[in-house]
């Protein structure tokens, strides 16, 4: 994942359109403080530490560039001392601004960001600032006003796949189209994890193919939700619950994981709305409980009777 970090905006792969706007900041020398916010893996931190290459020399940066993480100390102290510090002190030889990157500051807590706003606002002629999160909800509303947001969404996958395939080219890795297939929608839209799921696949079983890529992360299979779902539709009761126990032991399924894949499914089975529209209901009941930590055999044995009552409803209609 490091090894591959685009080092230049011009290598990041999505986002074109922001990535045009901080270019156009960049070279007009007139960057506002940014908020960068999105989904993990899509792109927040690789963005803002290009734009601090494209910035400052490599000398320069240690001087220039003040980054804090999430796992550094950066509560309101630090917010008072070093970044204050930081932030206060001119460049003497060098026009131009420093730059504070915060990355995760949705983990700051509430004094913190308070602290900082007029951290951003003294000392905006010569620092500006670049906040980084997943969630824009955690950042106080006095934080968002004061920068320029970018919504960074999850990838598609038309911009993962080349990005994907220079990897494996790169290293080497045996990947099939239907592998392919299999990491793209795994990862929904987070590269990190894409290239996260290739690496650790290709090493435990040397080729990438979509059943690999499943039991590398412990997804169920397509073909296994598929059975499942044929079983509790077609099966009696008791046959039905047998089978499921089976397959769940046998291959270390998750009744959670069960559960969200086959609310894909029954969007896509032919159900009549208004019984759609009750099992809906049922799967998300089952959801809840699961979430409260419930005992999975009861659960399932819930799930069963929901598909095996929406059968009757079906048959009982036709």
């Amino acid at each position: 994942v490091e090894k591959y970090r685009p080092q230049a905006l011009s290598e990041l792969v999505s986002h074109r359109d922001i990535l045009s706007t901080v270019q156009r900041f960049i070279s007009e020398d007139r960057l506002p403080h940014l908020l960068l916010y999105g989904p993990p893996g899509t792109g927040k931190t690789s963005t803002i530490l290009a734009c601090a290459r494209q910035l400052y020399r490599e000398r320069e940066f240690g001087s220039m560039v003040l980054e804090l993480n999430a796992s550094d100390d950066r509560g309101i102290d630090i917010v008072r001392g070093p970044i204050l510090s930081f932030a206060s002190t001119r460049t003497i030889f060098k026009k131009g601004f420093k730059l504070v990157i915060l990355d995760e500051a949705d983990a700051m807590t509430q004094d913190a960001q308070n602290a900082l706003r007029r951290v951003i606002e003294k000392f905006t002629e010569n620092t500006r600032f670049c906040l980084i999160c997943n969630y824009l909800s955690k950042i106080i509303p006095a934080l968002q006003s004061r920068c320029t947001r970018f919504r960074f969404g999850p990838l598609t996958p038309e911009l993962m796949v080349p990005r994907l395939q220079h990897v494996i080219q790169e290293e080497g890795v045996d990947v099939s189209e239907d592998g392919m297939k299999a990491l793209v929608t795994l990862s929904s839209g987070d590269m990190r994890r894409a290239l996260n799921i290739l690496q650790s696949t290709s090493m435990a079983f040397g080729k990438v193919t979509e059943e690999n890529v499943y039991t590398c992360t412990g997804h169920p299979l397509k073909s296994d939700i598929t059975n499942i779902l044929d079983w509790m539709l077609n099966q009696d009761f008791s046959t039905a619950y047998r089978k499921i126990m089976e397959l769940k032991t046998l291959k270390g399924l998750a009744l959670q994981d069960i559960l969200t894949e086959i609310h894909l499914f029954v969007h896509r089975v032919d159900f009549p709305p208004s019984i759609r529209i009750q099992l809906l209901i049922k799967l998300a009941d089952i959801e809840y409980r699961l979430a409260a930590g419930t005992s999975e055999k009861i659960q399932l044995s819930s799930l069963i009777a929901t598909f095996q009552v929406t059968r009757d409803l079906v048959v009982a209609e036709a």
